[in-house]
């Protein structure tokens, strides 16, 4: 349980700080703040991985905090920054 709740501190972390740097009228409030952080946090981490960097955080005390933090946040820019495309091209049509 404590797992899940880390995940969604993280998360919001990340989703607060991308949209901080990202600005912009977005539909949805705190719920899918949190939602874009974790999916953004799942985002970072695999490209950490990919790039053979990445940190462990059990909690914000550990070396890999920071690490992980800014993984989530670049993933929380890349899944807004395709929300955003995505919701910008079904306004247009209509859908």
């Amino acid at each position: 349980m404590g797992t899940i709740i880390w995940w969604i501190i993280i998360g919001l972390l990340a989703g607060v700080l991308a949209k901080v740097i990202m600005p912009g009228k977005d539909p949805g409030g705190t719920i899918v703040t949190i939602l874009l952080g974790i999916v953004g946090a799942i985002v970072g981490g695999w490209v950490g991985g990919l790039l053979g960097i990445g940190g462990r955080a059990e909690n914000a005390g550990d070396p890999g905090f920071i690490v992980t933090l800014i993984f989530a946040v670049i993933g929380a820019l890349i899944v807004l920054a395709v929300y955003r495309l995505i919701t910008k091209k079904s306004l247009r049509t209509g859908a």
